[in-house]
């Protein structure tokens, strides 16, 4: 199926930072984290207006549902995902959202969900490359030893998300 055109973004300010969500007609496609975009970004041209419309509605859910997130009245996500990667990455991504809210899991621990054992560093890649971070709960995931290893939008954030989250005391770092 190929990806429509249209796609929708916006920024939106958060207690970790300005994150940058995009969506297209498919679902939401990718959520960034501050410093990791350049601001300076071309509209993509679309001539399909129902898709132009449901990459807006997608986006518009995307940012009301991680808004309650943060505000600490959502704990699990409904926006569809529209997401692009090796079928081993999306059992990884699979995997990462079957972890509840306010629990963590490791990298041996998502590697035995895949059926794979050892993939672990392949576990720790394919989660380095989720595209929807948050919402496929990927900071969710620590070392076999409970540290923080590992999060594309830097460890401070992974902790804040962690002890939001209540899976994190605050006393433990």
């Amino acid at each position: 199926m190929p990806l429509d055109v249209a796609t929708a973004s916006s920024t939106m300010m958060t207690p970790i930072g300005e994150l940058l969500i995009s969506a297209c007609a498919e679902g939401l496609s990718s959520i960034r984290f501050e410093g990791t975009w350049t601001r300076l970004m071309s509209p993509i041209e679309s001539t399909d207006e129902s898709a132009d419309e449901r990459a807006i509605a997608i986006l518009r859910l995307a940012l009301a549902e991680l808004g309650a997130y943060f505000d600490g009245t959502l704990h699990s996500f409904s926006v569809p995902c529209f997401l692009q990667g090796t079928s081993f990455q999306k059992s990884v991504w699979t995997a990462l959202q079957n972890i509840p809210y306010g629990q963590v899991t490791s990298y041996q621990g998502i590697a035995d969900r895949v059926r794979n054992r050892k993939a672990v560093r392949a576990v720790g890649a394919a989660n380095g490359q989720n595209p929807v971070p948050i919402v496929i709960p990927c900071h969710r995931v620590i070392g076999s030893d409970g540290s923080l290893t590992g999060f594309g939008g830097g460890i401070e954030r992974k902790q804040w998300l962690l002890e939001h989250e209540g899976a994190l005391p605050r006393c433990l770092v």
